[in-house]
């Protein structure tokens, strides 16, 4: 078994990939036990995001794995290659921690992937896929975050995904303290962009969610309404700006639905943000005429800002996280010599045990203890090396200058002995 890191990311797919191997929440649990049962893995997480699809796994190969998330997905897995990257080892591990500190992020530095991915632990050991080298991987990811997030700047002058929409709504209008705002969602992300809107003081608030008891708790926290996903036909026109973000499979904003909502506007521009993956939006609302539509990846570019300032910061990061590389990859070469060691102690074991058992028959027999001390002692000193001087006349040429220079290691010899 090896550890493995696979999946793809906003840096290798776009949108319209990434939200078709998105896995749901509800069915996470399911998932991962079904990736251990059928994907031949022996322990697995699963990191999915708005921005990335990742499986971290204890595999022989991640082959099996792979093939597993294209069926689990019903997509060949021809079509899922070319955004895959595969990541073996110490690749993984630095790939984890990267992600982890945030420098992996569409926004460099942002704080929510690091509690996406204790989220990602935390499903994996309910569903009893966190084994002892994942327990182990994801234990110093988290002490080498938290490393980097104190001793660097990489937080620092950050652009988040929330204030990135801001700035795009300002762009549209001239002050959203005169635009009234509706927010599809509950979640955490639209409970970033809520407190980020609010603070513009827009003239409207709604929240919209499957459950009532939900929306109304945001909407208490903004000053603004409550309102079910039912609702929203009815709703839609009398908005100006939407952020929507769900975990619905399915789009939430259809392209009729908005065509009536613009008719009953009388074409007043729309600005909707959907930050949700799989996409709350169909895509063809995009090509509505008044309608400002964004995705995901659009956002991107409004994120560079202030990018340069926490470049410094990266390399700073860089070093704290390959010396944490480092150190893991030394626990893990530690553990995989274990089995020889155990093995090694067995057979010097059994090789006491019959020594000893014909020094016990010996003294049964009369013999005296000093002569019996003797021959046991001469029995474990010709077993012990028995088997490396054996080696040793039969290697040839250049193993033979390795061999004797292992044998040298093992023994403290010096090269005159």
């Amino acid at each position: 078994m090896q550890l493995y890191a696979f999946g793809l990311n906003h840096q290798t797919a776009p949108l319209a990939v990434r939200e078709q191997v998105a896995f749901n929440v509800d069915g996470m649990e399911n998932a991962l036990r079904d990736l251990v049962e059928n994907g031949g893995a022996k322990e697995a997480a699963i990191l999915s995001t708005c921005n990335r699809m990742e499986l971290y796994c204890n595999a022989a190969q991640p082959n099996h794995a792979i093939d597993w998330l294209a069926h689990y997905h019903q997509l060949p897995r021809k079509e899922l290659e070319p955004y895959l990257y595969t990541l073996p080892r110490e690749l993984a591990v630095k790939h984890s921690f990267r992600v982890a500190s945030g420098l992996d992020s569409m926004v460099l530095g942002e704080p929510q992937i690091l509690g996406q991915m204790k989220q990602a632990v935390r499903q994996a050991e309910q569903a009893g896929t966190m084994g002892f080298l994942l327990h182990k991987l994801f234990q110093r990811t988290f002490s080498v975050a938290k490393d980097v997030r104190t001793q660097t700047e990489i937080g620092a002058n950050l652009v988040s995904m929330a204030a990135a929409a801001v700035r795009l709504a300002e762009r549209i209008f001239p002050s959203i303290s005169e635009q009234r705002v509706l927010f599809i969602g509950a979640g955490e992300m639209i409970e970033l962009n809520a407190v980020h809107f609010a603070a513009r003081n827009p003239k409207h608030i709604t929240v919209a969610n499957r459950t009532l008891d939900r929306a109304q708790t945001l909407a208490r926290r903004i000053n603004g309404t409550a309102i079910t996903l039912a609702e929203l036909p009815e709703q839609l026109a009398q908005h100006d700006i939407i952020v929507t973000c769900t975990a619905s499979q399915l789009p939430i904003l259809g392209k009729g639905m908005v065509e009536r909502a613009l008719k009953l506007r009388k074409h007043k521009p729309l600005f909707i943000v959907d930050l949700a993956v799989p996409r709350d939006v169909e895509a063809e609302v995009a090509q509505l005429s008044d309608v400002f539509l964004y995705s995901m990846d659009d956002i991107a570019e409004v994120v560079k800002d202030g990018m340069d300032a926490r470049q410094g910061a990266v390399k700073e990061a860089e070093v704290i996280i390959d010396s944490g590389v480092s150190d893991f990859v030394h626990w893990m070469e530690s553990r995989e010599v274990v089995p020889t060691i155990r093995a090694l102690r067995d057979h010097a074991e059994r090789s006491r045990r019959h020594e000893l058992d014909k020094a016990i028959k010996l003294l049964a027999k009369g013999e005296s203890a000093e002569k019996v001390l003797e021959a046991m002692s001469s029995g474990l000193t010709n077993k012990f090396l028995h088997a490396p001087t054996h080696a040793l006349n039969q290697v040839h040429g250049n193993e033979r200058e390795t061999f004797l220079d292992v044998v040298h290691r093992l023994y403290h010899l010096n090269q005159e002995e």
